[in-house]
């Protein structure tokens, strides 16, 4: 059997994995975002695109392995948001998605001796009208700095919205498991 291993340094999408009671190892991709994003096209594009990139890159390193890619991107009128990095820039951020739908793009890419195996979630969110106070005192109580979108579903950021529509929660948080499964076990892979 193949080792498992994360391309990844999130540790959301750690905690995530870890639910699969697989072992497995996280390992930096390495890879460049900004040069993807900088090349433009379509938000799901960027996000496929560096999944895919990150996946393969700790493959390269690691041709005997099964590696997981992911990549995220909260994207507003086709816009990507990135990663806020201060507070300033989340609070601009949830103001700027308050009262309006908006997309949470997950792409996955898992690379294995065999080939590469790729699928993307998409998951539609519509936050409440929220007053200026409201995200003030969100962002300063979960310090959403390094969330797309700028803000933490899996706490209180829930409270944010009106409507929620996705295949798989977990998705959100940046790992959708429920086809990660049936790709792990498509590989091989021993799960319930």
């Amino acid at each position: 059997m193949a080792n498992l291993i994360l391309a990844s340094t999130s540790k959301y999408r750690r905690e995530l994995l870890t639910r699969l009671r697989l072992s497995f190892e996280a390992v930096a991709p390495g890879v460049d975002e900004a040069v993807v994003k900088a090349a433009g096209g379509p938000a799901r594009a960027v996000v496929e695109e560096l999944a895919r990139r990150k996946s393969e890159a700790v493959r390269a390193r690691r041709p005997s392995d099964v590696v997981i890619g992911s990549d995220q991107a909260a994207v507003l009128d086709g816009k990507i948001l990135d990663k806020p990095g201060t507070k300033a820039n989340a609070i601009a951020q949830l103001r700027a998605l308050r009262g309006r739908q908006h997309q949470l793009i997950t792409a996955v890419a898992v690379s294995h001796p065999d080939g590469i195996e790729r699928f993307t979630d998409v998951t539609n969110l519509t936050m409440r009208t929220l007053s200026d106070e409201e995200i003030d005192r969100y962002v300063c109580a979960e310090r959403p700095l390094d969330c797309a979108g700028s803000y933490k579903i899996e706490g209180l950021g829930v409270t944010l919205f009106e409507q929620i529509e996705s295949r798989d929660h977990t998705a959100i948080v940046g790992l959708p498991l429920a086809q990660l499964s049936d790709t792990l076990r498509s590989l091989g892979f021993t799960l319930p």
